[in-house]
C-alpha cells in the first residue's frame, strides 16, 4: 500500500524494478487497474509510476493497480503480476458547513437562564481519523449577551433571566463552526439562528381611564347596544382574552355587558326601558379580567382591572304607550254591524301628557271588518262575521300624539269570533249502502255519521231518527248508537233485485246546540246478490253504471272482441253443418239438460219440433233422454199412458222468468238455447226440487233450508227466495 499527499501534479508515486532487468532495456513494465494511463502512468523502461493530475480524497480515497514486467521482444511475462494499492492522504481542504441553516426557532418569554433553545450541527468533509481536519468547535459571533452556545455540542441556550417579549420579541444569533479544533489556520463556516420570544400571560388588563361617562337617550330600544368599553392587555392571543362584568352600581338591573371576542371590547346593552321622567342617571362599576391565567406569574397580578361608568339618560319626545303589550277580544258571529268588540288605551309617557289619537293600520289588500274610534279607542264591527269562514282576526292598532303625529306606537289586537248555532248537521259523506238479497230481519247493513260546521258546543252530540210524520218503513229502520253514529237495520227477511233494486230511507239529524237545529237527508239503498259470508257478488245498477263509464277505446276493444267471437261462432256452425254429425247429449253437461239442434225451427206455429210433454210434466223428462237430432219412434206403454193423463202444469210464468234471466245473462253464447228442468229422481231424500213442479203449488212451505245444502243448490235457493219475496209483497 502506497500513500502520498493529494494536490501535487506529476508526482512520483512508486518505482517498480524486476530482478530480470539488466539495464539493457530488454524488460518492459506495464500498468493496469484504476486510473492506469489517465491518472497514473508508468515509464516502461525504468518502472517509475507518476500521477498526472491532482487527487481529491473526498472523491476517491484509494486506487487499486496491477503491474508486470514482460520481455520487450517476446512480450512474455518475466515475473507474475503484482497488485498494489495507492491511498490518497487527506489534507484540511474542506470548511465546516451547516446543512440545515438558517434556522427559525421560538422560546417562551420569561424563561429561566440556560433554557435550551436549539442544537445546531456543522459537518466537515475531511477525514476525521487523520489529524484535526474534521474536529469542529462552535462559537457565537452575534447574539450576546442574550444567548450562548456550547462549543462542543452546538446547543444554544438563553443567557439572561426573564427575557420580556413586550420589551423585545425577535433576536438574530450568528453561530460559527471552525475545524482544526479552533486553532489558527483552521477553516470555518457560519449560520444564522432567528429566535422569537413567544407570549405568556404575564401582563394583567388595564383600563386607560378610571372614570367614563356615557349618554343614552330614553328612547333606546331594549336589547340594543348603547355603548362600548375596552381594557388594554399587552399580551397577545389567548393570553389577552378577557371578560367584562358589572360588579356594582344602581344600573345593574337596567344594563348588561357582554364581550366581543374579536375586538375584546365590552358591549353595553339595555335590559329594561329607560324613563327620563323617573331616573336621569345610572352608575356602573365594570370589571375586566383575563380568562386564561398562568399561575407561574400569579405574583405579577391580579390579572383584572375595574373602572366606573356613569350613564346619563337623555330626554326625548316618546310615542304613546299602550296599557297592555297586546289585547285579546271576543265577539259573537252574526252580530249586527256596529257591535262593540272592545277598547284599547294608550297614554303619552312624557310630562306634557298630550292627547292620543287611534287608528287601525290596514294593509291595502285587507278586508276591513273593524273600525276604531279615533278619540276613545273603541273597536266596532263593520261587517257581519262568520266564524265558519274566519274564526280569528289579527289587527294592528296605532296610536300617535295629537301634537306630533309622526311618533307612533303599535299594538296587536287579536279578535276571537265566538260561535252560535247557525249550521244544521249533515251526513259526513255520500254513503253507498247495499243490502243483500238474503238479509235477515234486524241485520245491520251500514253505519252512518254526521258533521257540523259549528263549534263543538253547538255540534255533537248528534241525534238520528226517522221522520214521525211519515208512515213506518216496512223494509228498513234506524238505530241511534248514541256515539254520534247510527246504524241502518233491515225490518224483513230477503230482498229481490228483480222486484225492486233501489230503496230510499228518509232520516233526520239534530245537533246538540241551543236551540237545536235539525236537517233531513235521504239514504239510497241498493239491493245486491251476495255470497253466504256477506260479500257482494253482483248488483244490476253497478253493471249499467260501469258500462256507461267506459272510454271510447274500451268500447272499440269490446266491439272488436264481439266481432271476433261472432266470426268464430259462424265458422263453428259452418264446420258442423259440413260434417253432419249428430249431437249427443253429454251426461257431464253442467247445464240442466240443454238440447241444441243444428236445424232451424218453423216458428211459433211449428208444434212438432219437440215434445212439449217435458215442459208440461217434468216427471216425464227422466224417460226422454234420447237423441234429439232425430225423432225416436216410441210406443205408448201403460206407464206413458199414465203420465199423459197427469194433470197439465201451467209453466207460462216460469218460462217468462227464465227467458228474462237468459236474455240478461252476459255469460251465455249469442244464440238460443233450450233449458229443461226435469224430475231429479225417485230416491232423493229431499224429494222433488223441480222448478216446474214447485211453481204449480200454492204451499206456504219455508224454503230457507235450501241455502244450507251447498253450492249445488245455490241457484235453487235464490229462486225460491225470490218467490217467497213476491208472495210477501
Amino acid at each position: 500500500m502506497i500513500s502520498f499527499p493529494l494536490g501535487k501534479v506529476k508526482f512520483l508515486v512508486h518505482m517498480l524494478h524486476s530482478n530480470s532487468d539488466k539495464g539493457d532495456g530488454s524488460v518492459k513494465y506495464i500498468l493496469t487497474g484504476e486510473g492506469a494511463g489517465t491518472i497514473f502512468i508508468i515509464d516502461d523502461t525504468t518502472g517509475d509510476i507518476h500521477s498526472t493530475k491532482s487527487l481529491d480524497r473526498e472523491q476517491k480515497t484509494h486506487y487499486v493497480l496491477h503491474a508486470q514486467a514482460i520481455d520487450r521482444r517476446t512480450n512474455k511475462p518475466l515475473e507474475p503480476e503484482s497488485e498494489f494499492i495507492i491511498k490518497v492522504q487527506d489534507i484540511n481542504d474542506n470548511a465546516p458547513k451547516f446543512t440545515d441553516g438558517p434556522y427559525i426557532v421560538t422560546v417562551p418569554e420569561m424563561s429561566d437562564m440556560g433554557t435550551s433553545v436549539l442544537q445546531v450541527t456543522a459537518t466537515d468533509a475531511d477525514d476525521p481519523t487523520y489529524g484535526n481536519s474534521a474536529r469542529v468547535v462552535y462559537s457565537i459571533l452575534q447574539g450576546q449577551p442574550y444567548f450562548s452556545v456550547d462549543p462542543k455540542t452546538g446547543v444554544i441556550r438563553t443567557a439572561l433571566h426573564n427575557m420580556d417579549r413586550e420589551a423585545r420579541e425577535h433576536y438574530s444569533v450568528v453561530i460559527q463552526a471552525k475545524d482544526m479544533a479552533g486553532q489558527v489556520g483552521g477553516l470555518s463556516g457560519s449560520t444564522t439562528v432567528n429566535i422569537t420570544l413567544t407570549d405568556v400571560n404575564d401582563n394583567p388588563p388595564r383600563f386607560p381611564q378610571k372614570h367614563y361617562q356615557l349618554y343614552v337617550p330614553e328612547s333606546a330600544q331594549v336589547g340594543s347596544a348603547v355603548g362600548k368599553i375596552k381594557a388594554n392587555d399587552a399580551d397577545t392571543g389567548s393570553n389577552a382574552d378577557m371578560t367584562y362584568s358589572i360588579v356594582n352600581g344602581d344600573g345593574i338591573g337596567i344594563f348588561s355587558i357582554s364581550t366581543d371576542k374579536e375586538t375584546r371590547e365590552g358591549i353595553l346593552s339595555l335590559k329594561k326601558p329607560l324613563n327620563y321622567e323617573k331616573k336621569k342617571s345610572y352608575t356602573l362599576n365594570i370589571e375586566g379580567a383575563n380568562t386564561h391565567l398562568d399561575f407561574r406569574f400569579s405574583h405579577l397580578g391580579p390579572f383584572k382591572d375595574a373602572t366606573m361608568l356613569k350613564i346619563i339618560v337623555g330626554d326625548v319626545d316618546e310615542p304613546p304607550l299602550f296599557s297592555m303589550p297586546s289585547y285579546i277580544m271576543e265577539v259573537y258571529e252574526n252580530a249586527k254591524i256596529g257591535t262593540i268588540v272592545g277598547t284599547v288605551l294608550a297614554q303619552d309617557p312624557d310630562s306634557a301628557n298630550s292627547l292620543v289619537r287611534y287608528f287601525i293600520d290596514y294593509n291595502a289588500e285587507d278586508d276591513r271588518f273593524f273600525n276604531i274610534d279615533a278619540n276613545t279607542g273603541t273597536i266596532k264591527t263593520t261587517q257581519v262575521l262568520d266564524r265558519e269562514e274566519n274564526p280569528w282576526y289579527n289587527i294592528t292598532v296605532a296610536a300617535s300624539e295629537k301634537d306630533n303625529p309622526g311618533l307612533l306606537s303599535h299594538v296587536t289586537v287579536g279578535i276571537r269570533v265566538l260561535d252560535v248555532n247557525d249550521n244544521p248537521p249533515e251526513l259526513a259523506r255520500e254513503y253507498d249502502i247495499v243490502v243483500c238479497e238474503n238479509s235477515k230481519p234486524g241485520q245491520v247493513i251500514h253505519t252512518i255519521s254526521a258533521t257540523d260546521k259549528d263549534d263543538f258546543a253547538n255540534g255533537p252530540r248528534f241525534n238520528f231518527f226517522l221522520d214521525e210524520h211519515l208512515s213506518i218503513n216496512p223494509n228498513f229502520t234506524l238505530k241511534d248508537n248514541e256515539d254520534n253514529t247510527a246504524s241502518i237495520l233491515t225490518r224483513r227477511r230477503r230482498f229481490s233485485r228483480t222486484i225492486q233494486d233501489v230503496y230510499y230511507l228518509p232520516i233526520m239529524i239534530s245537533d246538540g246546540g241551543i236551540p237545536s237545529l235539525t236537517s233531513s237527508s235521504t239514504l239510497t239503498i241498493r239491493v245486491c246478490a251476495c255470497e253466504r259470508d256477506g260479500r257482494v257478488r253482483t248488483c244490476r245498477a253497478e253493471a249499467f253504471l260501469s258500462s256507461a263509464g267506459l272510454s271510447t277505446g274500451a268500447l272499440i276493444a269490446i266491439l272488436l272482441c264481439v266481432v271476433i267471437l261472432l266470426a268464430i261462432v259462424v265458422l263453428f256452425i259452418t264446420l258442423r253443418r259440413s260434417k253432419k254429425e249428430p249431437l249427443i247429449i253429454s251426461e257431464e253437461d253442467v247445464r240442466e239438460n240443454v238440447v241444441t239442434y243444428d236445424d232451424e225451427g218453423g216458428g211459433e206455429e211449428d208444434t212438432k219440433a219437440f215434445d212439449i210433454t217435458a215442459l208440461r210434466n217434468p216427471s216425464a223428462a227422466e224417460e226422454l233422454k234420447y237423441r234429439r237430432d232425430i225423432r225416436p219412434e216410441v210406443k205408448l206403454t201403460p206407464r206413458h199412458q199414465t203420465l199423459s193423463t197427469l194433470e197439465s202444469i201451467d209453466v207460462q210464468e216460469f218460462i217468462k222468468q227464465r227467458l228474462a234471466e237468459a236474455d240478461l245473462d252476459p255469460s251465455v253464447p249469442p244464440y238460443d238455447s233450450l233449458q229443461t228442468y226435469a224430475y231429479e229422481g225417485q230416491r232423493s231424500e229431499a224429494g222433488s226440487v223441480s222448478s216446474l213442479d214447485s211453481a204449480t203449488t200454492q204451499s206456504d212451505q219455508d224454503y230457507h233450508y235450501l241455502g244450507d245444502w251447498g253450492p249445488e243448490f245455490k241457484k235453487l235457493a235464490e229462486l225460491y227466495g225470490e218467490i217467497e219475496s213476491e208472495r210477501t209483497t
